[in-house]
């Protein structure tokens, strides 16, 4: 790797002007003193070939040293809590963790930031998903999460401890808080992970959609420690319960920077509709339906089989459902024991957000779509015809 060098002793207004001209990313700012290249610049080099001569050179940067891995050790989920108790994306990221830690045969790790209520109420269930030691960073000021202060204190256990992995839920506090503490270590992190797996060398293997869902990009960080990524809520399965094994470790907050710019004014619980994550049955429509009549089918289905029902993004766009009820990249994870998926094609964009269901039941009318790839059963024809006949036949059985 290299950057582009500017040579401050040949720069005159007309110097400016001729590299403008020749730049089509407009990365060039000029103070009337100083030229500077901004972040817009893609190093194509064209002020080098076309522009004036010996202004602009490129130099080769010193290959980053790579770390010893041998000394960051273990996988460490970071604990989220909601309202006090510990957020369920927690336990689906412990599950992972212990699976890959036993790969390489590393410990796994959580750390809890609270006050001593909450880390009273969490700290024994959590030792019950294999947690090999639970860090606890406890004191009446961690009581609400405050991204200073919780910064401070997983920098505090970065820096003792070492992990090689530290994984975050998908949510939103964790979309916010795992950045800052990326940048801090200057390390990678991988956002909204769908898979994960890890190396013999404990590279953590992180997969996600690129390209607009198009590929799914294996992601690995080989230079710096500890590796991080989020990961959605329900994308893996929440862990049987174990008998608690691990050890509380206390970590001495005495020293750590309490202080922070950020004041809480208020806490508001925001009132929950039906959570379509939550649903052990789902009716997911897609571009098939058209308008409110033909989504009375789906709604009827849901209702006798206790269900909610869902959509993908085609329904959202033209206002028929919430963005709330969309599954996939851009909506909601699920898994639920059963799903039926009507009229839906099966692109990828959607099929993420569902994969994980416990069963699967594509009707579409196309005996192509890929929908039918990710199913346990499918059936090929017209929603319109096929789920009033499946309405039918569930209500005979009950005998209604």
């Amino acid at each position: 790797m290299g950057k582009l060098v500017i040579n401050q002793n040949f720069v005159t207004d007309e110097i400016v002007k001729e590299l403008e001209k020749v730049c089509p990313f407009n990365a060039f700012e000029y103070d009337g003193n100083e030229l500077t290249i901004n972040a817009s610049c893609k190093n194509c080099k064209q002020c080098i070939k076309r522009g004036p001569t010996g202004v602009v050179i490129y130099v080769e940067e010193e290959e980053v040293i790579s770390i010893n891995k041998d000394e960051w050790v273990g996988l460490t989920v970071f604990v989220e809590l909601e309202f006090g108790k510990v957020h369920p994306v927690v336990f689906e990221l412990l599950g992972k963790a212990k699976e890959l830690a036993e790969k390489i045969n590393h410990p796994l790790y959580a750390v809890m930031i609270g006050s001593k209520e909450q880390v009273d109420t969490n700290k024994d269930e959590l030792l019950c998903y294999g947690v090999d030691k639970l860090f606890v960073y406890q004191d009446k000021l961690y009581e609400d999460f405050n991204i200073d202060r919780a910064f401070e204190c997983v920098k505090d256990f970065i820096e003792q401890i070492k992990p090689s992995v530290i994984l975050y839920g998908g949510t939103s506090l964790g979309r916010s808080f795992a950045p800052k503490v990326a940048a801090a270590f200057k390390t990678g992190l991988t956002a909204d992970c769908t898979s994960l797996g890890i190396k013999d060398n404990t590279d953590l293997v992180q997969v996600r959609p690129a390209f607009g869902g198009n590929i799914m990009a294996q992601i690995i960080c080989t230079k710096t420690r500890p590796q991080m990524a989020t990961v959605r809520y329900k994308i893996f399965k929440k862990p049987e319960k174990e008998l608690p094994h691990g050890e509380v470790i206390y970590m001495s907050t005495t020293e750590i920077n309490k202080n922070s710019v950020i004041k809480l004014i208020s806490k508001i619980k925001k009132e929950i509709d039906v959570d379509i994550s939550e649903a052990d049955v789902i009716v997911a429509c897609g571009r098939a339906f058209k308008n409110e009549k033909d989504l009375s089918i789906a709604y009827e289905l849901a209702s006798l089989l206790g269900g909610s029902v869902a959509c993908s993004r085609p329904l959202c766009e033209v206002g028929l459902m919430n963005v709330k009820n969309q599954i996939g990249l851009s909506g909601k994870t699920v898994s639920p024991k059963l799903i039926f998926v009507l009229g839906i094609s099966g692109a990828i964009q959607f099929t993420s957000g569902m994969s994980n269901s416990d069963m699967i039941v594509a009707i579409n009318n196309d005996p192509n779509a890929q929908i039918f790839d990710h199913s346990h059963y499918g059936i090929v024809g017209d929603v319109f015809k096929v789920v009033p006949e499946l309405i039918k036949i569930i209500k005979e059985s009950r005998g209604e």
